[in-house]
C-alpha cells in the first residue's frame, strides 16, 4: 500500500486557515506547557503520598502533604486545561494521524476520559480524607495515582501509535484479518520512562521555589523551610540524574544521539545538575527548566516530521485558506484575554501567598483585576456580535 498516497488523502479538504508553521510552533509551546502540569501532578501525588505516611513521626512531612495535595488538585485541572490546545493543533497539521489513532484504540480514546474523571474524583477523595484524618486517605491517594499514570499511559500510546506509519496496517489487520475493537495500544517502554521520569527533577525543583518563596512568611519556620529545601535538592538531583540516563538510551533508539536537539538538551541538563548542586536561585533553575521542556517538546515534533517526511507528508505544503476575521480573534482571545486574566490571577497568588492572614489587594492588583473584567466583557460582546451579524448574513 502506498502509504503516502494514503496519509495525503487523508488530509482534510479544506485546508489550514493560516500558515501551518504557526500552528506547529504554538502545539511546541502547549504541549510544554501541558506536560509540565503533568509531570507536577504526578512528583506531586508521590509527595504527597509519602507524606501522608510520615506525617505521624514528623511534623515537617504533614504540613508538606497538604500543601502537595492542595498543588497536585490544582495541577490536574491546569494540565486538562492545556492538554486541549496541543491536541487541536496536532489535528489540524497531522490529522491523518489523530484519525488512525482513534481507529486503532477508539475504545482506550473513549476509556481515558473516565480514567481521568476517575484519578481526579479520587484526588478529591485523598483530599478530603487526609483533611478528616481518615483512614482510607493513603488508599484513595495510591488509587488516583495509579488511575492518573493509567491515562498517562494512554496517551503516550496515542502519540506513539500515530507516527508509527509503516506499522498502522499490520496493527489494523493483522495476518490480513481487520481489527476493529479499537483495543490496539502500544508503547516504547524507553520512551515512556524517560517522560515519566522527569517528574522529579520538575517536582524537585518545584519544591524549591516552593521554599524560597514561603521563606518571606513569618509563619513558616527556618527549620521547615531548610527541611523543604533539602527535599527538593536531593529529588532534583536524583530524577535529574535518572532522566538523562533514559533520555541518552531513548535517542540511541532512535539513532539520534548526536542531533544538535539532543545535545542542547543535555547540556541543559548538565547545567540543571550544577545549578542545583551549587544552590542557585531556584527561579533561574526554573527559567532553565523551561528552556529545556521547550526543547524536549521541539525534539518530539523533529522526530515526527522525520518520519512523516519519509511519506512524502510535509505540513508545509498544506493548501492554506485564510480566514483572517478567524485569526484576529483567536489572537485578540489569546493574547487579550489569556494574558491579562493569566497575569492577574498569578499576580493576586504570588503576592496573597506571601501575606500572613488576610490579603488586601493594593493598587497594582486591583487595576489588573478592573482590566481583566472590562476586557472578558468587551471579548463576550464582540463574540455575540460577530456571531449574530454571522447569522444574518448567511442564514436569514
Amino acid at each position: 500500500m502506498d502509504m503516502s498516497l494514503v496519509l495525503n488523502s487523508l488530509r482534510d479538504p479544506a485546508g489550514v486557515p493560516f500558515y501551518p508553521i504557526v500552528f506547529q510552533a504554538l502545539y511546541i509551546l502547549t504541549w510544554a506547557l501541558h506536560i509540565a502540569f503533568v509531570l507536577l501532578t504526578l512528583g506531586g501525588m508521590v509527595v504527597s503520598i509519602v507524606g501522608h505516611m510520615k506525617k505521624n513521626i514528623d511534623d515537617n512531612w504533614k504540613l508538606l502533604e497538604s500543601h502537595m495535595i492542595q498543588v497536585s488538585k490544582i495541577s490536574v485541572s491546569m494540565l486538562i486545561v492545556l492538554g486541549v490546545a496541543p491536541l487541536l493543533f496536532t489535528q489540524v497539521i497531522y490529522d491523518p494521524n489523530w484519525y488512525v489513532t482513534n481507529t486503532l484504540s477508539g475504545l482506550w480514546v473513549v476509556g481515558f476520559i473516565y480514567i481521568l474523571l476517575a484519578g481526579y474524583s479520587l484526588l478529591y477523595w485523598f483530599y478530603y480524607a487526609n483533611k478528616s484524618n481518615s483512614s482510607m486517605a493513603g488508599f484513595a491517594g495510591i488509587l488516583s495515582l495509579a488511575a492518573l499514570i493509567f491515562a498517562g499511559v494512554l496517551m503516550h500510546s496515542f502519540a506513539y501509535e500515530s507516527i508509527q506509519v509503516d506499522q498502522w496496517m499490520n496493527w489494523y489487520a493483522p495476518k490480513g484479518i481487520v481489527d476493529n475493537s479499537g483495543t490496539n495500544l502500544h508503547i516504547d517502554v524507553v520512551r515512556l520512562a524517560f517522560m515519566v521520569s522527569l517528574s522529579a527533577p520538575v517536582v524537585g525543583i518545584f519544591l524549591l521555589n516552593y521554599a524560597d518563596y514561603f521563606s518571606k512568611r513569618e509563619d513558616y519556620t527556618a527549620k521547615y523551610i531548610g527541611f523543604v529545601r533539602s527535599l527538593g535538592k536531593k529529588i532534583a538531583l536524583g530524577g535529574l540524574l535518572v532522566s538523562a540516563v533514559l533520555f541518552v538510551l531513548w535517542t540511541f533508539t532512535l539513532g539520534m544521539a548526536f542531533h544538535p536537539l539532543v545535545i542542547a538538551i543535555v547540556l541543559s541538563v548538565l547545567l540543571l545538575l550544577a545549578m542545583v548542586a551549587k544552590g542557585s536561585n531556584s527561579y533561574v533553575i526554573t527559567l532553565v527548566l523551561v528552556v529545556a521542556a521547550l526543547l524536549i517538546s521541539t525534539l518530539r515534533e523533529v522526530i515526527r516530521m522525520n518520519i512523516m517526511s519519509k511519506y512524502g507528508y510535509t505540513i508545509y505544503d498544506y493548501p492554506m485558506n485564510i480566514d483572517w476575521p478567524t485569526v484576529v480573534m483567536f489572537l485578540s482571545t489569546f493574547v487579550g484575554v489569556g494574558f491579562t486574566a493569566v497575569g492577574f490571577l498569578l499576580t493576586l497568588a504570588w503576592r496573597a501567598g506571601r501575606t500572613k492572614g488576610v490579603y488586601t489587594a493594593d493598587a497594582t492588583v486591583t487595576k489588573l483585576a478592573d482590566s481583566t473584567v472590562s476586557i472578558t466583557i468587551l471579548w463576550v460582546v464582540i463574540f455575540l456580535g460577530w456571531g449574530i451579524i454571522a447569522v444574518f448574513k448567511n442564514f436569514l
